[in-house]
C-alpha cells in the first residue's frame, strides 16, 4: 500500500480540485471509445457542461423530441455551471452524450436540442459549432422553400424558418419581399442574434431585417428585453411593405400582429377563392382582408369584412384599391364581431359563406375551458348567419385548442346551441412552409375547418 505524507495528500487534493474546475466533462473510460461529441467537447478550451438525464428519459430524446424539460434532468456536470444560452451536452445515465443543445437555467425548457450524436457522427462540422449549425439549418430551410416554389412570381410572402419544424427551436423568420422579419422567443436566439442575421443576410434576396422580440415569452426564458433597443437603424425599414400572395397584393404594417401578416392561411385563402364565385361572403375578424380579398378575386357577388382594428381596416381598404377591385362588391366594417353578428341575426341577414378567424383566445392550457366557451358562442352566432346548406370556414390559431382535440367537439356544441346540423367538408392547418416536427406536436397550432350548415 502506498501512503502519502500530509503534504503529499494536500497536494493531491489541490490537483484534483484544479482538475474539477478546468474539466467540464469526465474523462471517458479507457475501455470505451469516446463519442464524436465527447471528442469534440474535449478540445473546447473552456470545456462543455453536461446535462445528465434521469433513468428512462433518454429514448424520448433519441427519438427526436427537441425539448428537454427540467423534470427530465438528473444532474448537471460542469465547473463553473452553465449559463443560459450556453452550449451543453445532453447525456444518458452513464454520461454518454446523446445530443447537444442550448441550456437555460430558468425556463421549463432546460435544453433545446440542436443535434443528435448520430448526426454529429455523420456531420461533425456542425457538432458544438453554433455558426456552422445556423448556416446549415437556414440554408436547408431556404432550399425547402425553393422546392415549394417560394418565393415565386405570384407569392413573395412566406415563412422561411418555423422554429422546431426547421430544427431551430425558438426562431421564426417570415419573408416579405426583400424584408425578413425575425420573431425571437428563446434566450439562445437573442445570444446569437448577429450570427442569425448574418445567415439570413447571405441570401441575395434579403436587404432588410426587422428583429421582433416576443417579450412575454422571453421573460419566461429569464430575459427582460422590455427596454432593449435595436442596434440597426430602423429608419431604413419602411413601416409598410407591399407583398404578393397568390397574385393578390397586400400592404402590410410591421406594427401589426405577429410578424405583420398571416402567411399560415395562404393555402386556405386560395381554397376559399375557388368556391366563392357568385356567392355572398362574410369575413368575421378579417384583419387586413386576406380571406375577403380572395373571395372577391374568386368572383364572389358581395363581400363584407368585419374587424375592430381601425389600422387593419385602413390597410384592408388600401388593398381594395391596390388590386383594382370594385368597392361596390367588397367593403369593410369596424365593429366588434359579437355585436355585429347579433345585430345581423336580429335583422335576418344571411350569407352563403361565412369565415370566422378570431384572434388567439387560448394562449395557455389553463384558460382552455373558458376559451372553449368563447369559441362556442362565436361559432354558434356564425352558424346562425349561414344560409341553409351554406358554408362556414371556422378557424382557431390557439395551439392549446388545436392540440387538445376539442375543436370539433366545440363545433358540435356550437351547432346544438344554434339549432343547426353541421357536416365537416375539409380540415386543414397551416400552409406547407410551416413544417411541423412530428416528435413535437406542440408546434401544430392552426385549425381551419370547412362546415356545411343545415
Amino acid at each position: 500500500m502506498v501512503r502519502l505524507s500530509a503534504a503529499g495528500a494536500g497536494a493531491g487534493r489541490l490537483i484534483m480540485a484544479q482538475r474539477s474546475l478546468s474539466l467540464s466533462l469526465p474523462p471517458p473510460s479507457a475501455t470505451v471509445t469516446p463519442t464524436t461529441l465527447q471528442q469534440i467537447a474535449s478540445k473546447c478550451p473552456k470545456g462543455v457542461a453536461m446535462v445528465v438525464l434521469k433513468k428512462g428519459k433518454t429514448q424520448l430524446f433519441r427519438d427526436g423530441s427537441p425539448m428537454v424539460y427540467s423534470g427530465a434532468v438528473d444532474r448537471i456536470i460542469g465547473r463553473p455551471p452553465p449559463k443560459t444560452g450556453d452550449v451543453v451536452l445532453v447525456a444518458d445515465g452513464t454520461q454518454k452524450p446523446i445530443a447537444w443543445g442550448f441550456y437555460n437555467s430558468v425556463s421549463m425548457f432546460c435544453v433545446r436540442l440542436m443535434q443528435l450524436e448520430e448526426e454529429a457522427s455523420g456531420d461533425p462540422s456542425c457538432a458544438l459549432n453554433v455558426e456552422r449549425l445556423l448556416e446549415t439549418r437556414i440554408q436547408a430551410a431556404i432550399q425547402l422553400r425553393r422546392s415549394l416554389m417560394l418565393p415565386s412570381a405570384y407569392t413573395n410572402a412566406y415563412r422561411l424558418v418555423n422554429s422546431e419544424g426547421d430544427r431551430l427551436s425558438g426562431l421564426i423568420v417570415d419573408i416579405f419581399g426583400d424584408l425578413a422579419v425575425v420573431a425571437s422567443s428563446a434566450a439562445w436566439v437573442e445570444k446569437y442574434k448577429h450570427q442569425i442575421k448574418a445567415c439570413i443576410s447571405s441570401s441575395n434576396q434579403i436587404n432588410h431585417i426587422s428583429w421582433r422580440q416576443s417579450i412575454e415569452i422571453l421573460k419566461e426564458e429569464g430575459l427582460d428585453v422590455s427596454d432593449s433597443k435595436e442596434e440597426e437603424d430602423l429608419s431604413v425599414i419602411p413601416e409598410r411593405v407591399q407583398v404578393k400572395e397568390n397574385e393578390i397584393s397586400y400592404l402590410i404594417s410591421l406594427d401589426g400582429q405577429k410578424t405583420g401578416f398571416y402567411a399560415d392561411q395562404r393555402e386556405n385563402r386560395q381554397f376559399l377563392s375557388t368556391i366563392s364565385k357568385g356567392l355572398d361572403v362574410l369575413d368575421i375578424c378579417c384583419y387586413t382582408g386576406g380571406f375577403a380579398l380572395n373571395a372577391a378575386r374568386g368572383g364572389a357577388r358581395i363581400v363584407t369584412g368585419v374587424d375592430t382594428s381601425l389600422p387593419a381596416l385602413e390597410l384592408a381598404n388600401r388593398n381594395i384599391i391596390l388590386n383594382d377591385m370594385d368597392p361596390e362588391r367588397i367593403s369593410f366594417i369596424k365593429q366588434d364581431a359579437t355585436e355585429f353578428m347579433k345585430a345581423a341575426i336580429s335583422r335576418g341577414d344571411l350569407w352563403d359563406i361565412v369565415i370566422l378567424d378570431p384572434p388567439k383566445l387560448a394562449p395557455r392550457k389553463k384558460v382552455l375551458q373558458s376559451a372553449s366557451g368563447m369559441y362556442r358562442n362565436l361559432n354558434s352566432l356564425a352558424m346562425q348567419l349561414t344560409k341553409k346548406n351554406g358554408l362556414l370556414m371556422t378557424c382557431s390559431c390557439s395551439g392549446a385548442m388545436t392540440q387538445s382535440g376539442m375543436f370539433l367537439q366545440m363545433l358540435q356544441g356550437a351547432a346544438s346551441m344554434a339549432g343547426k346540423k353541421v357536416t365537416i367538408l375539409r380540415q386543414a392547418g397551416a400552409a406547407c412552409d410551416h413544417p411541423i416536427d412530428p416528435s413535437y406536436p406542440e408546434g401544430q397550432y392552426l385549425s381551419n375547418v370547412l362546415l356545411r350548415v343545415q
